[in-house]
């Protein structure tokens, strides 16, 4: 008879809903496998501002996502401390993201000189707005961009101590370590694919554009680290999907955009991971027990999903994205 499992639903703190076609294919992906997920800003053109936050929230909703969108801003150079005062006032926009200039999709205009926006740290501290950060050094061999980056978090952490702030798609070794060691309102998000892939699943005999992002998967030991920190109980923590879907022809090209494509399959893939490692009591918190805590969200209307341990197939194509693990084979079913 084959085991059941049992799993509120998630939150994804770090999600890419896009727009127009790809919003569609992504909410229908999703299904009801999470409660609520952070929107990312970083579109065509960029979220900058609280109307455009909200004029985006509306876009989420009107395609059918039934889970809560939380929406966040883009930082710039150009972004000041009223931008910020005015995004508290919508209780949808819950952090301002920051992305070192051209470090990934859709981050040019971001920012280089990242002490220039201390007065702005300084306003979402005061108002309790959340710092999201890509954590990678522009400019820097992109295997080191992630552990250069890494004194300018310590840095940010130190000297706004309330500012509740959030190193996204964590990848090293270092990265874990310094966040388990730095004050209280430091945390990660850690993503599915991460938890799977090295280098060489990218990289390797053979390019593989689909397990292509940034920041990209480093070595085995790496891995070992994220998947430690992700069976750890420890708050701070917590699952981010990073979910980001790209057109085939975008990434089987010569210049392939960086994203890997989870949505689809977050929920048996995470049951099947924490199973594999027998950690399976700890899956509820990383995926949305500690969100709760760290967001303070009332999760009163999150179902439980029911996971089977029986396999399924990876679809080839979600619409015209190929998700992670095409075709392989997954040992449980939602």
């Amino acid at each position: 008879m084959a085991r059941i499992f049992h799993l509120p639903q998630l939150f994804c703190s770090h999600h890419h809903f896009r727009v127009g076609e790809l919003l569609r294919q992504v909410v229908l992906d999703l299904k009801d496998q999470c409660v609520g997920a952070v929107a990312m800003p970083n579109l065509v053109p960029a979220i900058l501002t609280a109307p455009q936050a909200m004029a985006y929230w509306e876009q989420i909703r009107a395609a059918g996502y039934a889970g809560i969108p939380f929406m966040t801003i883009k930082l710039t150079p150009e972004t000041t401390p009223a931008m910020i005062c005015e995004a508290a006032q919508h209780p949808e926009i819950r952090a301002a993201k920051l992305y070192p200039d051209g470090v990934t999709t859709n981050s040019e205009g971001g920012v280089r000189d990242f002490s220039a926006l201390d007065e702005v740290y300084a306003e979402m501290e005061r108002v309790g707005m959340h710092l999201l950060l890509h954590g990678e050094m522009p400019g820097v061999y992109s295997l080191h961009a992630e552990q250069r980056f890494l004194s300018e978090l310590q840095r940010i952490a130190t000297k706004f101590p309330k500012l509740r702030i959030t190193l996204e798609h964590i990848t090293t070794a270092e990265a874990v370590d310094a966040v388990w060691h730095l004050r209280k309102n430091v945390t990660a998000t850690i993503t599915l694919h991460h938890l799977l892939l090295t280098t060489d699943d990218v990289i390797g005999s053979k390019i593989q554009p689909h397990n292509f992002c940034k920041p990209v998967a480093k070595q085995s030991h790496d891995r070992m680290a994220l998947l430690l920190a992700a069976f750890s109980g420890n708050p701070k923590f917590r699952f981010g999907s990073d979910s980001a879907p790209h057109l085939m022809g975008t990434k089987e090209c010569a210049e392939g955009c960086a994203g890997v494509y989870t949505a689809p399959i977050m929920v048996p893939l995470l049951v099947e991971i924490f199973d594999r490692h027998d950690r399976l009591n700890m899956l509820a918190n990383f995926t949305s027990g500690f969100a709760a805590a760290w967001f303070g969200l009332d999760l009163s209307s999150q179902k439980i999903l029911t996971v089977v341990n029986r396999p399924s197939i990876v679809p080839a194509l979600c619409g015209q994205v190929v998700p992670f693990m095409a075709g392989k084979t997954i040992s449980w079913s939602l």
